[in-house]
């Protein structure tokens, strides 16, 4: 397979995999679960597809770590998702999909800042340009969706703080994707992050198990879609592409969240949101052809 064909088929399944996490909000609105609930459900619940997919692949191999530096890696990518998904639930709560998403999708400015100060990625200048293009669709969408009430405000900031938690999972998966395959270092963050919330939900509420076939129904099809399949896809998108184009990337995430808000619960899409997500669109577009 030529190398172009190739970067095409990654372009193609970090996208599959932006795709699919948009409706991630979706299975959260549907729930009667409280946000942290959801989400631990997700990761524990995902765990058995994960581990089966590892052992397919790498054996009993899928299951160690190689030093404790990895270890603290491993660490350090499941408390910056923990923090992220917390935050990014919490905030479903005050806010619109569509305006949670898009927030919680201002990761690729946090990532290109860290990345080009504190860790030396060689950034073209023309990607800057690109991310501010990119960062102008996503507030037209904000913008135009916004009333400027104080809880919907409120839950724009949770999203914003889930983009900084978001960039240091990012750049953390990437350097976990050099030294495990795409499918451990996923099993690895998923199982560690689980444990990480389980004090985070108690604090949260003590309803712990769901009381309906359709609530269970619901939380396997959103550990199966969003965590096995969507960040499966995205684990190994952002091994074979740079973080700070990675991010960018994903922002197909937000346009297709506000897409399945509407489809699905009914949130309205105005023709300038519907603007700000082609020119979203259109970044990404841009960057890869300048990649």
């Amino acid at each position: 397979m030529s190398s172009q064909l190739k970067s095409a088929q990654n372009f193609f399944i970090l996208c599959l995999g932006g795709s699919l996490i948009g409706l991630a909000p979706v299975f959260v609105r549907w729930s009667e679960l409280s946000p942290s609930w959801n989400l631990c459900y997700r990761m524990f619940l995902a765990l058995p597809f994960l581990a089966l997919i590892n052992f397919y692949y790498n054996g009993s191999q899928a299951f160690k770590l190689k030093s404790r530096k990895h270890l603290l890696l491993v660490l350090i990518a499941s408390l910056a998702f923990a923090g992220d998904m917390s935050s990014w639930h919490w905030s479903l709560q005050f806010t619109s999909v569509a305006n949670a998403t898009l927030m919680a999708n201002t990761a690729p400015i946090f990532v290109s800042f860290i990345g080009l100060v504190f860790l030396g990625h060689r950034i073209k200048p023309t990607f800057f340009f690109i991310l501010l293009l990119a960062m102008l669709g996503v507030s037209i969408v904000i913008l135009a969706g916004s009333t400027g009430n104080s809880s919907k405000i409120f839950g724009d900031s949770l999203a914003l703080i889930a983009a900084i938690f978001y960039a240091g999972y990012i750049l953390s998966i990437k350097s976990l994707t050099e030294k495990f395959s795409p499918a451990q270092t996923l099993l690895l963050a998923t199982g560690f992050t689980a444990i990480i919330l389980i004090p985070i939900v108690f604090f949260e509420t003590r309803e712990l198990i769901p009381d309906t076939g359709k609530e269970w129904s619901l939380l396997i099809g959103y550990a199966l879609i969003s965590q096995t399949l969507a960040q499966g896809l995205i684990v190994y998108g952002i091994s074979k592409i740079s973080a700070h184009l990675s991010s960018l990337i994903l922002l197909m995430q937000p346009v297709a969240a506000a897409f399945y808000g509407w489809l699905l619960v009914n949130e309205a899409i105005l023709p300038v949101q519907a603007l700000g997500g082609f020119i979203v669109l259109f970044s990404i577009y841009l960057a890869t052809k300048n990649n």
